[in-house]
């Protein structure tokens, strides 16, 4: 029985596997997969992803939010969460969550042999700005809305 909305099977999103990051750091995330559900539920306010990331892949640059809140809830397999407060092993119903401002780095990375699938949700603020402290990028939105990665000082990659 195909459900209607507001209800939702994640399987029928079609998954997006590419990134929007620059070199070398494109190819440490792809191919993940992001199903973004919150856009195919029609949410505005918060963006919502079903996300598999494969063994050996991480799932973003280590970074911190300025103006969006971040929630990770693990569906199944096994993360690492790497973050200011050192690494920390994530299984199936564990979540971690990131408050807009902290300056809290973070990221997952999968270390098993096998896909990790993972909730992830945000506030959708068109002025965020993310920084990476480990490597000289940056996240911001352009004059279009469109988001947009330089060097820490501003120029283009």
């Amino acid at each position: 029985m195909a459900l209607k909305t507001p209800a939702l099977d994640p399987s029928t999103v079609v998954p997006r596997t590419g990134s929007g990051y620059p070199e070398p750091y494109r190819s440490r995330v792809t191919p993940r997969e992001k199903r973004a559900i919150g856009d195919a539920l029609g949410l505005t306010k918060i963006g919502a992803n079903l996300t598999t990331l494969p063994p050996g892949k991480e799932s973003s640059m280590r970074h911190h939010h300025a103006r969006e809140d971040e929630l990770v809830f693990v569906v199944e397999g096994e993360l690492w969460l790497l973050s200011d407060e050192g690494e920390q092993r994530l299984t199936p119903g564990t979540c971690a969550g990131f408050p807009a401002g902290s300056g809290n780095a973070h990221q997952l990375v999968n270390r098993s042999d096998a896909p990790a699938r993972y909730l992830e949700i945000s506030n959708r603020d068109p002025e965020d700005t993310a920084e990476y402290p480990d490597i000289d990028l940056a996240y911001h939105r352009d004059a279009d809305g469109k988001a947009a990665f330089t060097r820490k000082d501003g120029t283009p990659i």
